[in-house]
This record gives structure tokens, C-alpha cells and sequence, in this order.
């Protein structure tokens, strides 16, 4: 743990207090706490200050960003899984960005256009091929003094970005596995990278789109705020229990006609709302 700023840094080995297990909780990567000193550079962590967000596998906290990695190709965009993993990001209150790569092996305009349609920023970065660097300093930028995350699928290119960003990460590069249609989970530690403008970027080992997917409930009434183009039109429904699927008067559905709110977008929603008004209380 890294206590303190400027010439004051120290790195500090603790361990948190057993209270903390009796109570269920324990220390996650970017809270916020409060240490005792206990000498030989051993500490205690007395104190775990609330947190405005985490995620429980990998265990991160107080997040700034999530840098939500897609490939255009060879892992193919899957629209579905990424529109799931943003919903839920959004139930926790964790800013997406959009990252998307492997622009080489096809054209990423119109994965761009949704997602910016849809209200996110999204960074069209290069770390391959005569175009290698294009994007990546401008999503550097976006960074800078944030704690983050990345995520994606593996096989989009995650590691090769982050080396390209900074490359004091090194990280393991590995190709994609043909036989199974993913890369190799090749990240064998979890780390607080600092850069030069002051981001953290924790590296998180086999942390994919779809693991994320499993770590949070959202119920068929709150889904529909979980998507922000949905968002200012949810109050403009003629009936205040719209479930914005079918309903005459869905002001929602209304946008989407309109080419408003992007056609397939609505489609994910519509397929999560069916899988979660199936779930008994107990399942979610």
C-alpha cells in the first residue's frame, strides 16, 4: 500500500484488521483508508472510508473509469455483451470509455457512431500496423489523474494497449487462440500502474467483459435507467409503469423510430429486460 505524496511516498505492508472479516468486509484496490504505522514499514489498516463505487471480482474501488476494450475483428464486436456490461457499469456508477481497436482488420465507424451516439466517449486506438499510436495519447489524456480500469474480452488487444500507452507495463502479449476462439489470459498479478500524468491504472488478471457481467443485479424496473439514451425519455411515457418494450404512448419507443435512440441499443435492452422479468427474487 503507498502512503502519502511527493517526497512523503512510502510503500507500506499492511493487514487489515479482523473485525473487518467479522463484519464482511475487507480492503479492496483504491480505497480510500486510514493505516497505523507499526514499524519496520508494517502497518495496520485501522479504517475503510465509504467508497462511491466497487466491483467484488477483481476486488477495485472508488473507480473513476472503466476503459471498456472491444476489437472490431478476430474477437468480432459483440454488441449484445458489451451493451450488458455498460448497464451494469451504470447501475455502479462507473464511468465507461470506449476503446476500440484492431481498426486494421475492418472498419470501426459504425461501432463508433453507436456508442457515441449513445452519450460515451470512445477512443478509436491503433497499437498495430503503419497506423500504431493513433489514439492512444488522446486516450491518455482522458486518464490523467483518474483511477481506472480495463477491460475486455480476451483477445482485443487489452495488454498490447496498455503497453502502448505506457511502456513501463510490459505486459505479456499473447496470441489469439484459434481453437478457442479467445487469447490467453496472461496478466499473472494485480498491480496499481502510476503514469507520468498521474492516472493509476489497475491491471486486472482475466478481467473480461463477461465476468463482469455476473457481479450485479439489476432488477426490469431499474434496467431501462442503466441505459442513458434511454434516459431523458423515461419520464415523457404516457403510463409511469412502461416497461418501454410494446406500450402505445413509450416515449422511448417513439425515440427509437425517430432514429433518436440507436435501433440496436434498444434491441440489447429489450433482450435484457426479457432474461431479468423471467428471474425469481432469489435468482437475481
Amino acid at each position: 500500500m503507498e502512503t502519502g505524496t511527493g517526497p512523503d511516498t512510502a510503500l507500506v505492508e499492511c493487514r487489515a484488521r479482523g473485525i473487518f472479516r467479522k463484519e464482511g468486509r475487507s480492503p479492496y484496490v483504491g480505497d480510500m483508508v486510514d493505516i497505523q504505522l507499526d514499524g519496520d514499514g508494517v502497518g495496520t489498516v485501522n479504517e475503510i472510508h465509504p467508497r462511491k463505487n466497487d466491483l467484488i471480482r477483481p476486488p477495485l474501488a472508488n473507480l473513476d473509469y472503466m476503459v471498456v476494450v472491444i476489437s472490431v475483428a478476430d474477437p468480432p464486436f459483440n454488441a449484445f455483451v458489451t451493451d450488458k456490461f455498460l448497464a451494469i457499469l451504470e447501475h455502479k456508477d462507473i464511468e465507461p470509455l470506449i476503446a476500440i481497436t484492431k481498426s486494421d482488420l475492418g472498419d470501426s465507424t459504425a461501432i463508433q457512431a453507436r456508442f457515441r451516439k449513445a452519450g460515451y466517449p470512445v477512443f478509436a486506438v491503433h497499437t498495430q500496423g503503419e497506423a500504431a499510436g493513433q489514439g492512444v495519447s488522446e486516450l491518455k489524456d482522458a486518464l490523467a489523474g483518474r483511477l481506472c480500469a480495463f477491460s475486455g474480452n480476451s483477445g482485443v488487444g487489452k495488454s498490447s494497449l496498455l503497453n502502448a500507452i505506457d511502456p513501463h507495463f510490459q505486459l505479456e502479449t499473447g496470441d489469439i487462440s484459434k481453437k478457442l476462439g479467445r487469447g490467453r489470459h496472461t496478466t499473472r498479478h494485480v498491480e496499481l500502474f502510476q503514469l507520468d500524468n498521474g492516472a493509476l491504472i489497475a491491471d486486472t488478471p482475466g478481467f473480461s467483459t463477461v465476468e463482469v457481467t455476473r457481479m450485479s443485479a439489476i432488477t426490469k424496473e431499474s434496467l431501462a435507467w442503466c441505459f442513458r439514451d434511454m434516459e431523458p425519455y423515461l419520464e415523457q411515457c404516457k403510463f409511469t409503469d412502461c416497461s418501454h418494450t410494446t406500450e402505445l404512448g413509450c416515449a422511448v419507443l417513439a425515440a427509437v423510430a425517430a432514429g433518436d435512440i440507436d435501433a440496436g441499443r434498444h434491441e440489447s435492452y429489450m433482450q435484457l429486460y426479457s432474461e431479468l422479468k423471467d428471474l425469481k427474487e432469489w435468482e437475481q
